[in-house]
C-alpha cells in the first residue's frame, strides 16, 4: 500500500535532516499528519488521537509512535521497519491520568535521546499546549526548539510522481465541479448539490478513485457569497441567485483545488462586472508566472491589473498546495501576497484564488498550477468564466480517465 518508492522516502528524510542540521535540531517530533505521511507513508484517519513521527539526525529511519490499534496501519502504509513502529496502550487515549506524550518521553529516554535538542511543531493543529507541557515535564534535560513548518518547506518542491497525483486530482475536481454546476438550479436544495459533488469527488474516474479532500465543499449562495468559507444548507436555491463553489479533487492525499461562480438565471450587473475583473486579473497573473519570480511579484501583477478597473484586494491571492489532511489543503509555506519574497522554482505548486468579496456578494474563480522551467502549467482545463445556469452544463467533457 506504500504510494512512493523507498528511495523517494529516504531522500525526503535526508532533505529534512539537512534542515534540522541548519536549525540545530537533533531530534524532530512530527505531529502534522501530512508531514508524517510525507516522510513515512503513514495514512490513516487516526489524527484525532495523539500520534507522532520521530526523525533522529543520526538514525536512518524515523520512528512511528501512535495508538495500539493504529500500529497495523503503519505496517500496511509506511516503508518503516516493524521495529520502528511503537504503539502505546489504549488507556493513554483521552485519559485524565496519563498522556501519550508521557509515553513518547519515556521512549526517547530509553533510546538515549532525552538530552538532545528537540524540535516540535509548535504552531499546527495537532500539537496541543498539553502535549508541550508533558514533553517538558518528561524530558527536563532536553532543549526544545520550534520546528513549525520545517518539513512543510521540504515538501514545497514536488517530485514527478507527486505532480502526477495532483494532475489526477485535477481531473477529479473538474468532474466534481461539473456535477455541482449541473445540479444547481432553482428549487434544488443546497445539500443535494453537495451530495452530487461528494459522489464525484470520491468515485473519481474509471481508472482511479478519489480520496476525501481536506476541506468540505465550500458553496455559499446569495448574500452569503460575501463569506467564502460557508458550506451548504438544506434550503433550495432561488432564481437570480449567485453561487460560488470551491472544491478540490484529491488523489493519494494530493489536492488540486478549483473555484467557480454560477448565476441561476441572468446575473446581476455588479456580479457580471466583477467576474470580468477577476478573470482578467487571473489570466494576467498566470501569463507572467515563471521561475525566478518572487511570490510578491506575482501578486503585484494581479493587484495592478484590478486597480485599473477600480478594485483592490488586501488578502493573499494564493498559497502553496499539495499533500494534506483536514482541516486544510494548504501547505502553510509560501503565499502569493505582498511581502512574501519566496522565489518560485520548478515543481512548486500553488492554488491561485483571487476572489473578491464584498459585504453582500462575491465572485470567486481559482486554478491550481505548477511552476515549470519556463512558466507555469495550470492543472485544470475547465472553462474560466461566470456560469449562467439555464440548463445543464455541456461545455466541458474530458476523455482522459473519463
Amino acid at each position: 500500500m506504500v504510494t512512493f518508492s523507498s528511495e523517494e522516502f529516504k531522500q525526503r528524510v535526508e532533505n529534512t535532516k539537512k534542515r534540522m542540521d541548519t536549525a540545530g535540531i537533533d531530534v524532530l517530533l512530527i505531529t502534522d499528519p501530512a508531514n508524517m505521511n510525507y516522510l513515512s507513508g503513514y495514512d490513516g484517519w487516526s489524527f484525532y488521537v495523539h500520534q507522532m513521527l520521530v526523525v533522529i539526525s543520526d538514525e536512518d529511519q524515523p520512528i512511528w509512535i501512535g495508538r495500539e490499534m493504529d500500529a497495523n496501519v503503519a505496517k500496511m502504509t509506511s516503508w518503516l521497519f516493524h521495529d520502528n513502529i511503537i504503539p502505546y496502550p489504549d488507556d493513554f487515549v483521552h485519559s485524565s491520568m496519563k498522556h501519550p506524550m508521557d509515553f513518547v518521553a519515556n521512549i526517547l529516554k530509553e533510546i538515549g535521546q532525552s538530552n538532545r535538542t528537540i524540535g516540535v511543531e509548535m504552531d499546527q493543529y495537532y500539537f496541543t499546549a498539553k502535549c508541550y507541557e508533558r514533553l517538558l515535564h518528561g524530558l527536563p534535560n532536553a532543549t526544545f526548539k520550534d520546528a513549525t513548518n520545517l518539513v512543510n518547506w521540504v515538501r514545497i518542491i514536488k517530485s514527478d510522481t507527486e505532480i502526477e497525483y495532483m494532475k489526477r486530482a485535477s481531473i477529479i475536481v473538474q468532474k466534481a465541479m461539473e456535477a455541482g454546476i449541473d445540479e444547481i438550479a432553482a428549487g434544488v436544495r443546497e445539500c443535494d448539490v453537495a451530495a452530487k459533488i461528494y459522489e464525484a469527488q470520491i468515485s473519481g474516474t474509471k481508472d482511479y478513485g478519489g480520496d476525501y479532500p481536506a476541506i468540505v465543499p465550500l458553496m455559499p449562495s446569495g448574500d452569503k457569497t460575501g463569506a467564502p468559507h460557508m458550506t451548504w444548507s438544506e434550503c433550495p436555491y432561488k432564481d437570480g441567485t449567485t453561487v460560488t463553489l470551491e472544491l478540490a479533487g484529491c488523489y493519494q492525499r494530493y489536492h488540486s483545488p478549483m473555484a467557480r461562480t454560477i448565476s441561476i438565471g441572468k446575473p446581476d450587473e455588479k456580479v457580471s462586472d466583477l467576474a470580468k475583473v477577476v478573470i482578467e486579473g487571473m489570466n494576467a497573473t498566470l501569463d507572467v508566472v515563471k521561475p525566478g519570480m518572487t511570490c510578491e511579484e506575482v501578486e503585484s501583477v494581479w493587484r495592478k491589473t484590478i486597480e485599473k478597473r477600480g478594485y483592490k484586494k488586501d488578502s493573499r491571492i494564493g498559497y502553496s498546495v499539495g499533500l494534506n489532511y483536514p482541516p486544510d489543503w494548504g501547505e502553510h509555506t509560501a503565499s502569493l501576497r505582498q511581502g512574501d519574497k519566496t522565489i518560485l522554482q520548478p515543481n512548486m505548486t500553488f492554488h491561485l484564488i483571487p476572489g473578491i468579496w464584498f459585504e453582500d456578494f462575491g465572485v470567486e474563480l481559482s486554478e491550481s498550477f505548477r511552476v515549470t522551467e519556463k512558466g507555469c502549467e495550470v492543472f485544470g482545463q475547465f472553462p474560466r468564466q461566470l456560469f449562467i445556469k439555464d440548463g445543464r452544463l455541456t461545455s466541458w467533457k474530458d476523455d482522459k480517465g473519463a
